[in-house]
């Protein structure tokens, strides 16, 4: 789980999406849902990215997890 700004960011590993917070995780959102990133395993705050290590490698967004693209 990261924080980024007012959010908690998360991902849930019983249905593999991001999910975010801007209760202090009381209440819990679907931010990411798709399946192109792999199994998320971990995400970092990087500054300007967030920084997603997945079963298909290392990955980046610029979005807040919104939208994801694979680091070459």
């Amino acid at each position: 789980m990261i924080k980024r700004g007012n959010e908690l960011i998360r991902i849930n590993t019983q249905k593999n999406i991001l999910e975010y917070s801007t209760s202090d995780g009381r209440n819990w959102s679907s931010r990411f849902t798709g399946s192109m990133c792999g199994t998320f395993y971990d995400l970092m705050d990087n500054g300007k990215e967030i920084l997603a290590q997945t079963s298909k490698g290392l990955w980046f967004s610029t979005s807040e997890g919104r939208n994801w693209n694979k680091r070459a």
